[in-house]
């Protein structure tokens, strides 16, 4: 009777902190060392409400034998209840890499024809692309043209010689320079070139934050960046891809006159009779779409480039990647819609 008189007063501590009902059931163990231990618990419901489970151990003091207590637990029991808040799908769910980069792309190109109609251009960021992408990327542009040109001459000749054909070689090699080779192949070396290297930087600027910088110094990077690069590629191919068919033609007339003996003049009178001015204005309006798809895509991988150094290898490797598909894509397109009528040029160079 006085365990239970002295106890009393424990339980009542505990069922304030514990939050009991009157009708919550009390269990006590006693153990070896003569400590109790108190096990309180609210009678389990099927209810939302989460129950809570409190322990106690009292040890009698060895001064006035009155109880004291000495380590308090809860425990609080779920019951498997649902969250009052719940977690909606698309807050866990984020988009592939490969899809907010495709949709990157459409935007920006959105965000660099509304900079160029409303005149926020950076002209002297847009003469140094341009000199980079033009003038330093002619070497390579050409020296790739002349032997495209040279390796498809001596395909060409044999084959039309032993047909006697010989007047149409000159025809077949412009047709297939002017619609198909000089812009594709232009645009491959300026892709691999000049396309990675803006991935390169602007992904480098991308994860040092230099283009937070830019923002900070109230300048638009689209207009400091992006612009600048589109508006020089889209510039600059054009006369590129016309070098190139030239330096293909010459590349292949020579070859055609040294090796095989067939005269130059017959080689550039039958390309003369053979091309129309559709097909050069059709080969410099396909190097401009390639030039804009190049930096377009370029910019758009660096600037959503993540992942220090890796990242910025990732990117532009697969910035080049995605700009030779999409050229070869859009050449398809395009050929389709330019030459659909045609088919009777080599009526006048048999």
């Amino acid at each position: 009777m006085q365990t239970a008189s002295h106890l009393h007063p424990i339980f009542y501590f505990a069922n304030r902190r514990s939050c009991l009902k009157p009708n919550g059931c009390m269990k006590a163990n006693v153990f070896s060392s003569g400590s109790l231990s108190f096990i309180a618990r609210v009678p389990t419901l099927r209810s939302p409400v989460p129950t809570q489970e409190t322990r106690l151990f009292v040890v009698p003091n060895s001064d006035d034998g009155h109880p004291s207590i000495s380590m308090l637990e809860e425990k609080t029991i779920t019951n498997n209840v649902p969250s009052s808040e719940e977690e909606s799908f698309f807050s866990k769910w984020s988009p592939p890499q490969y899809l907010w980069r495709g949709i990157s792309v459409f935007v920006m190109a959105g965000q660099v024809i509304f900079r160029i109609i409303k005149g926020k251009i950076h002209w002297r960021n847009t003469l140094q692309q341009l000199e980079r992408v033009g003038p330093k990327s002619v070497g390579v542009c050409l020296l790739t043209s002349a032997f495209v040109g040279m390796a498809f001459t001596i395909q060409f000749v044999r084959e039309f010689t032993r047909l006697g054909l010989n007047r149409s070689i000159g025809g077949v090699l412009a047709l297939a320079f002017s619609r198909e080779l000089s812009p594709v192949i232009t645009s491959i070396v300026v892709a691999g070139r000049i396309g990675s290297a803006f991935a390169a930087e602007l992904g480098t600027m991308q994860v040092s934050e230099q283009t937070d910088t830019l923002r900070v110094l109230n300048t638009n990077p689209v207009d400091y960046l992006v612009t600048p690069r589109v508006i020089a590629t889209f510039v600059a191919l054009p006369f590129l891809t016309l070098m190139c068919f030239t330096v293909g033609m010459a590349s292949s007339a020579l070859l055609a006159d040294g090796v095989y003996g067939i005269s130059i003049n017959i080689i550039l009178d039958s390309a003369q009779r053979a091309l129309k001015l559709w097909d050069i204005i059709s080969a410099m309006l396909k190097s401009q779409v390639f030039g804009a798809i190049i930096s377009i895509v370029s910019c758009a991988w660096g600037v959503t480039t993540m992942g220090g150094a890796k990242g910025v290898g990732e990117s532009t490797t697969s910035a080049v990647v995605i700009s030779l598909v999409s050229i070869f894509i859009a050449d398809f397109a395009l050929s389709y819609f330019f030459f659909q009528s045609a088919g009777d040029s080599l009526k006048n160079c048999v």
